[in-house]
């Protein structure tokens, strides 16, 4: 009868010792698994510039990216030439993992043309951007050129509200429109108007916003 119950004991001991080792076994290989599939910060700094690089000339602007996976956070730093490149550089940045949060300190520095290297096909294009904007520019390449360089230098200044400036140009003279918050904006941007070069007069229209 003892040698029964000590017969029973030592199987039930080693029973119960075989299912702490399948348990452990178990976790054991779950944890891999978790560690497998666990996304690391160089991982998700792949990804997103997988994307950007997938873009052209988001490539060639070699954007910096700052990525923490544990918060799904991301940083992206860097120069671009518009603000369509701006937007473009977060939603593909936002694709690359669900849940992403982007924080934007690209900042945008519009590609220096000169006159002398300033086309048709440039004046064209800046024509198009002019109307899609209500904004007018006459025929000539000056007047193009100047539209070019005035809007440009308004996005480049911290001091202007670009997009609340309306530009129009016709045989070199500006015409400034819009509504700014102070007297000090609307007198930066005709300074940055008339510190154009072909420029020959500048009409400031720009009114202040009384809110």
């Amino acid at each position: 009868m003892k040698k029964s119950l000590l017969l029973l004991t030592i199987i039930s001991v080693i029973g119960l010792a075989s299912i702490g080792c399948d348990m452990g076994a178990t976790r054991s290989t779950s944890d891999a698994d978790q560690s497998k599939t666990k996304m690391t910060d160089s991982d998700l700094e792949t990804a997103i510039k997988a994307k950007l690089n997938s873009d052209e000339q988001l490539r060639a602007a070699k954007l910096d990216v700052d990525a923490n996976a544990d918060r799904s956070q991301v940083t992206l730093s860097g120069t671009v030439t518009s603000e369509t490149l701006r937007t473009r550089a977060v939603e593909l940045t936002k694709s690359a993992h669900a849940g992403l949060v982007v924080t934007d300190k690209i900042d945008v520095k519009p590609m220096e043309l000169t006159r002398a290297t300033y086309t048709e096909e440039n004046a064209r294009e800046q024509r198009a951007r002019a109307k899609d904007r209500g904004e007018t520019v006459g025929s000539s390449l000056d007047d193009a050129w100047i539209h070019t360089k005035i809007v440009s230098k308004l996005i480049g200044n911290p001091d202007t509200p670009q997009r609340k400036i309306n530009v129009d140009v016709n045989n070199n003279v500006v015409t400034l429109r819009g509504t700014v918050s102070t007297p000090a904006e609307k007198a930066e941007a005709e300074q940055v108007a008339k510190s154009t070069e072909g420029v020959k007069q500048v009409i400031n229209q720009i009114k202040i916003s009384k809110a």
